[in-house]
């Protein structure tokens, strides 16, 4: 009997989709709050800087990707170029930060269904949510596709039109009784960096934040029907419209509502269209942040399950995750994540907020330590290519080893400003013990192995 393996499913628009899709979430809808509130409408120098950053880490992710395309891949990266412990703490660390926001995600769907349904309780919807994104992650990859590129149009269609209509305010007064707003909130209330300069830096940690996620097109590569070319469109496409969407979203909020009213009454974007006479505004932002937060869950899923696989086969998982249906799924590991789902929403019911703040916060860690593996990577990835090998690389990272480097240290850095703030300094000592209890399973691991 011939072994199931995945199957490539994925074309240029479904990864294009899902890399934007996984981008544009609760962090913009809601979380870019707390960032405008620290560093004010210089909030946007901080997201262009971000932006970069996250522009870096794909593109270093993506010369490894189209030169050796793999279903685990940062993990599997990190396994030839950095050592097998490299491997095996990165994947584990991706796998539990992205379980993390699963159960997140999934408690916010429980959230934002309740606005509509109060009588209804929390687990139903819940529970519903796990059953219906696992069906469709036991499907072909190619539903899996279609499904997450829907959502992400959608979602991505919101954004444009909030945009647009806001251009049409700002300019032309539509929907503010024909009176103009202008740009000029953006510095009549304490100047562009009414913070300092300070204010903007402290808000990158945020910032960076919002883009977490966007790794997730390295693990498509697997199963992408042609990684040379989807992955670098891809790539080379989300940043141009992460920055559209982040960074223009937020220059017409801030310039038709003073920054420092922002986020104090409701969501920015319910107040944007109550502006323009859609007395269903919240109604629609609800419909919004469900399919978000549906889209974030689906991406979840396919995630961890693509890692788990990539590591089993590299014995650093266990070996049942190996297991493909007919259809090229990994359907023990969608199957484990969805009991993992499932416990983890209970224990989230459970556990005092202290106790589950702790475990969340973990993930900002998480996502930091992954990306900082994948520059490293490339690092060493070059080091094994002669001169002549470096030029042929299909889809190299410009400036090569030097650029990972600064990425390196302007990651360093957020962890820096992790540690600065009491709030999330938790989170560092929480990502510390992390890693000592995989080095401590490693020895494990290993004495199995042997």
């Amino acid at each position: 009997m011939t072994k199931m393996t995945l199957k490539k499913g994925l074309s240029t628009r479904h990864i294009r989709f899902m890399a934007l899709g996984s981008a544009i979430g609760t962090g913009l809808f809601y979380g870019s709050a707390d960032a405008i509130r620290i560093a004010g409408p210089g909030v946007l120098l901080a997201y262009l800087v971000g932006g970069l950053a996250a522009y870096i880490i794909m593109r270093a992710l993506g010369e490894m990707s189209v030169n050796n395309p793999q279903a685990s891949s940062f993990s599997r990266y990190a396994q030839d170029y950095l050592g097998p412990l490299a491997g095996y703490i990165t994947g584990w660390t991706y796998c539990f930060e992205i379980l993390i926001v699963a159960i997140a995600d999934v408690t916010a769907f429980g959230i934002y269904m309740s606005v509509w349904f109060p009588d209804v309780p929390h687990w139903i919807w819940v529970l519903s949510v796990v059953l219906v994104i696992g069906a469709i992650n036991l499907a072909t990859v190619k539903v899996f596709g279609e499904v997450e590129f829907w959502l992400s149009l959608f979602k991505v269609a919101t954004i444009i039109v909030m945009i647009v209509a806001g251009i049409g305010i700002i300019f032309w007064g539509i929907g503010n009784g024909g009176q103009a707003t202008g740009i000029s909130n953006l510095w009549t209330h304490g100047g562009f960096v009414p913070n300092g300069w300070i204010g903007v830096v402290l808000s990158l940690q945020m910032v960076m934040f919002a883009f977490g996620g966007i790794e997730i097109i390295g693990i498509t590569a697997g199963e992408a029907k042609d990684p040379a070319v989807s992955i670098p469109r891809a790539i080379n496409t989300v940043p141009l419209r992460i920055l559209v969407f982040y960074v223009g979203t937020l220059f017409v909020i801030m310039s038709i509502y003073p920054w420092n009213q922002v986020g104090t009454s409701g969501s920015p974007f319910v107040l944007t269209f109550q502006h323009l006479g859609i007395a269903a505004a919240a109604a629609v932002l609800n419909f919004v942040v469900i399919t978000a937060s549906l889209s974030a869950i689906n991406s979840d899923v396919f995630g961890v399950g693509r890692m788990l696989y990539g590591m089993a086969e590299q014995g650093h998982a266990p070996k049942m995750f190996t297991n493909v249906s007919e259809r090229g799924v990994p359907w023990v590991t969608v199957l484990a994540m969805m009991l993992a789902m499932l416990v983890a929403v209970y224990l989230n019911y459970l556990m005092p907020e202290k106790v589950f703040l702790v475990i969340a916060s973990l993930a900002t860690f998480a996502t930091v330590w992954v990306w900082i593996m994948i520059l490293f990577s490339q690092i060493a990835f070059r080091r094994t290519l002669t001169p002549e090998q470096q030029k042929e690389l299909k889809f190299p990272l410009p400036g090569g080893s030097l650029t990972a480097a600064i990425g390196i240290a302007f990651l360093a850095f957020i962890i820096g400003l992790i540690g600065y703030f009491p709030d999330t300094r938790v989170s560092l000592y929480a990502g510390f013990a992390w890693i000592v209890l995989l080095l401590v399973s490693w020895q494990w691991v290993k004495r199995r192995a042997g």
